[in-house]
């Protein structure tokens, strides 16, 4: 699972900024989820649950950031849609590239979810997926090798096979594949059938994020999955069985009604299914969503801070016994097991992404680029079947704010960031209060840092 401007960061504003926590201005508002993504979906979705889908603010904008899904700005063209970000010949065509491809459907919109998703229904779906397919055979950066590959969402697994196999076989002839590339699939656990999975391993996917959430009957109902805690493991096994030897579980905290002793029990039960990696989301209201309303309404009874500070410290001390290792600020992983795509991306690597509403950096001419999608998925159909540019946005990004950016998702990792080129004046103030410390040239977030990482992250603005 991978993760607006608000305000003034002295506002509080960076709700979401990195991590599943919370501001010291503003105590009340919980911080988001990334990439699903996972650079997971973030997903990590993150920072992009998922990494296509990342959102930073521009130059000028004084608010918070969600990891999943970018403002932009501006407008331009591609090539065979309309205008041409660059010539050809001057793009770095050799360069390994993070590939995003965005799958909108699910079986229906949870309550708590803002990420670009629809409910799945008749013909748009296929035609979506003939439209990305398309964008990928005209894309600009086509012959540019992957050095990853993350189908996030939405929900992938929910396409039928050989519309999966369609899509990856395209990505793979538009970015050819860097030796043992790490292509990552999402799926949900009602869709993740033994016989979906194995197709799945057949097709080249060597990694799966299962979207769990909770083992509880009653949160799972509450927050409108449509599985059982009976199907998340079911799902589980089915990937073993088909040959998944890399396995994400994606799970949440801080939900309504939800006490120190059920999220012990969640990640007693998740760690029972053996998984090699586990991504723990602070549960985020995020503004126009059902659960938004409810909270508005006073209908919604979350956990107050102290109960979600001590859920998410207590990740740390039943996983690490476990032998996971705590390697960014919502994600665990066993040795070698870290999603490749989302540490890509959070060390400042660049990423293309496919399909409506996927968010796209790229290096051109020296200046970094963000393009974003078309979100709706019949807009986005009809430009690519026109010929028209896909894209809805475009940002030329700033070196300060790309600097800024930098900074900010380097901070999510446990190893930190160089700490050559960093300014001197906020690395001493967060030192002296406690949330950075500085060892073997780098800079990373003490535990306190990360409790408070969105005001620390705010230093260096």
């Amino acid at each position: 699972m991978w993760r607006m401007p608000t305000s003034s960061p002295a506002a509080g504003a960076f709700s979401g900024l990195i991590g599943p926590l919370w501001t010291t201005a503003a105590p009340n508002r919980r911080a988001g989820r990334m990439m699903r993504g996972d650079a997971e979906k973030s997903r990590p979705r993150g920072a992009v649950r998922r990494l296509g889908r990342v959102r930073l603010p521009p130059a000028d904008a004084g608010g918070g950031i969600r990891v999943n899904q970018l403002p932009s700005a501006g407008g331009a063209g591609c090539p065979g849609h309309g205008g041409r970000p660059a010539d050809r010949d001057e793009l770095p065509m050799s360069e390994p590239v993070a590939v995003y491809v965005h799958v909108p459907f699910c079986v229906s919109k949870c309550g708590y979810c803002d990420f670009n998703s629809y409910a799945m229904s008749g013909p748009i779906v296929e035609r979506t997926v003939r439209a990305t397919v398309r964008q990928l055979a005209e894309s600009p950066w086509r012959g540019r090798p992957a050095a990853t590959v993350f189908f996030g969402g939405g929900t992938p697994s929910l396409l039928d096979s050989p519309s999966l196999e369609r899509l990856l076989l395209a990505v793979l002839e538009a970015h050819p594949p860097v030796d043992g590339v790490e292509i990552t699939a999402e799926a949900n656990p009602e869709s993740a059938t033994l016989e979906k999975l194995r197709a799945m391993r057949r097709m080249g996917f060597s990694r799966l994020s299962v979207g769990v959430q909770s083992f509880d009957p009653v949160d799972l109902r509450r927050l409108g999955r449509a599985h059982s805690p009976e199907d998340a493991e079911s799902a589980a096994r089915h990937a073993r069985t088909a040959g998944f030897d890399r396995l994400n579980l994606d799970l949440m905290f801080g939900l309504e009604g939800q006490t120190l002793e059920a999220w012990e029990f969640n990640l007693g039960r998740a760690l029972g299914l053996e998984p090699d990696h586990l991504s723990l989301y602070n549960l985020t209201i995020e503004q126009g969503t059902r659960f938004e309303r409810l909270h508005r309404e006073g209908r919604l009874d979350l956990p107050d801070e102290e109960v979600q500070t001590a859920m998410y410290l207590r990740c740390a001390e039943l996983l690490e016994p476990a032998g996971f290792r705590q390697y960014e600020i919502s994600n665990y992983a066993k040795p070698g097991q870290e999603c490749q795509h989302n540490v890509w991306v959070w060390r400042g690597g660049e990423y293309v992404a496919y399909g409506p509403g996927g968010v796209g950096c790229v290096r051109e001419d020296g200046r970094w680029v963000r393009r974003t999608n078309l979100k709706k998925p019949l807009a986005f159909c009809l430009a690519v079947e026109r010929g028209e540019s896909p894209w809805q946005e475009t940002e030329r990004i700033d070196p300060a704010t790309r600097e800024f950016e930098r900074i900010l998702l380097g901070l999510r990792l446990s190893e930190g960031l160089p700490l050559g080129g960093l300014p001197e004046a906020p690395v001493r103030e967060g030192v002296r209060r406690g949330w950075f410390e500085v060892a073997d040239g780098r800079l990373r977030l003490t535990r306190e840092g990360r409790l408070l990482a969105n005001d620390a992250t705010a230093l260096f603005l």
